[in-house]
C-alpha cells in the first residue's frame, strides 16, 4: 500500500467541476458562526458535487482568510449565495420541487438511516447555529426533521461533522 500523490488522485480542475451535473442538493447554513465550520461545509460540498449552499444570517461569507483555510479553494468550485434568512428563498424552493429538511432533534425527527430517500428526488438540507441549532421558524416550513442517532453521553455532534455524516448518507444513497 502506498500514498496516492495529487496527480494519481485524478481530480477535477474548477472548470470541470462547474460543468458536471450535480447532486440534487443544496444545503443552507441557518446562522453558523464558525468560520472553520463554513469552510469545511464547502470542502465538503465539493466532495460531494452539492449543487449550491445558501448562507444565512449571521453565517460568514467568502472571501475570508478563515472560510478558505478549511475549504481549501472550494469556495471557487461551489456555487453559493447569501441570504439574510432562509424564510426569504426556502418557499420558492419548495415550490421548485425541493423537499426541505431540518437536520435538526425535534419531537417528530426521523432517525438518518430510516429516512426515506427517493434517489430521483432534490433536497434542501438546513444545518444550524453550534449553540442554538435550526431556527424554529425555518423548521416549521420543513417537511421534515432529521437526526443522526448518538449513543454516548453528548447531545450533538459539531454542525461540520453532521454535514459530513448526512451529506454523505445522501450521496452513497442517491449515487452508489
Amino acid at each position: 500500500m502506498k500514498k496516492l500523490s495529487m496527480d494519481e488522485l485524478n481530480r477535477l480542475s474548477v472548470d470541470e467541476f462547474k460543468n458536471i451535473k450535480k447532486t440534487s442538493i443544496i444545503v443552507v447554513l441557518d446562522n453558523v458562526r464558525s468560520l472553520h465550520n463554513v469552510g469545511s461545509f464547502f470542502r465538503t460540498a465539493d466532495a460531494f458535487q452539492i449543487e449550491k449552499i445558501y448562507l444565512c444570517g449571521i453565517t460568514g461569507t467568502p472571501p475570508n482568510r478563515e472560510i478558505h483555510k478549511t475549504a481549501l479553494g472550494a469556495t471557487e468550485s461551489i456555487e453559493w449565495e447569501y441570504a439574510v434568512s432562509a424564510v426569504d428563498f426556502l418557499p420558492s424552493l419548495k415550490n421548485s420541487g425541493y423537499e426541505i429538511l431540518s437536520i435538526e432533534q425535534t419531537n417528530k425527527s426521523i432517525a438518518l438511516q430510516d429516512f426515506q430517500l427517493n434517489k430521483e428526488g432534490k433536497f434542501v438540507l438546513i444545518f444550524g447555529n453550534e449553540v442554538y441549532g435550526v431556527s424554529e421558524e425555518v423548521i416549521h416550513m420543513s417537511d421534515n426533521a432529521i437526526e443522526i442517532p448518538q449513543f454516548g453521553t453528548k447531545h450533538s455532534f459539531n454542525v461540520s461533522v453532521t454535514g459530513g455524516i448526512v451529506l454523505w448518507e445522501f450521496f452513497r444513497r442517491i449515487h452508489l
